[in-house]
C-alpha cells in the first residue's frame, strides 16, 4: 500500500462522529472496551465494530489483560489533527 493510500485510509476510519468519540475517550489513556461503551452510552457492538476499523488502519492497538480487551492510541498525531480540526469548526 503506498503512503498516500495509507493515508486516505486513516481520513476514511476518522471519517465517523462515534469514532471520533471513541479516540477522544482514548486520548485521556487505556481504556478497556467496556469502559468505552459504558462512558459514550453506545451499545458494545457498535463499539466493537468501530474499533476494528480503528485498529484495521493502526490508530489504536489492543492488549489482553485476562479477559478483558485494552485499548489504546498509536498514533498521535489523530489527536492532534482532532484538536486543530475542533479549533477550525468552533
Amino acid at each position: 500500500m503506498d503512503r498516500e493510500t495509507k493515508i486516505a485510509e486513516i481520513f476514511k476510519a476518522l471519517g465517523h462522529p462515534t469514532r471520533l468519540r471513541i479516540l477522544e475517550y482514548l486520548s485521556e489513556g487505556e481504556r478497556c472496551v467496556k469502559d468505552i461503551w459504558q462512558e459514550l452510552g453506545i451499545p458494545q457492538p457498535t463499539v466493537s465494530q468501530h474499533i476494528n476499523t480503528l485498529r484495521e488502519v493502526g490508530i489504536i492497538s489492543c492488549r489482553k489483560e485476562g479477559v478483558k480487551t485494552c485499548y489504546k492510541i498509536e498514533m498521535p498525531i489523530v489527536v492532534k489533527i482532532m484538536k486543530l480540526l475542533k479549533e477550525e469548526v468552533e
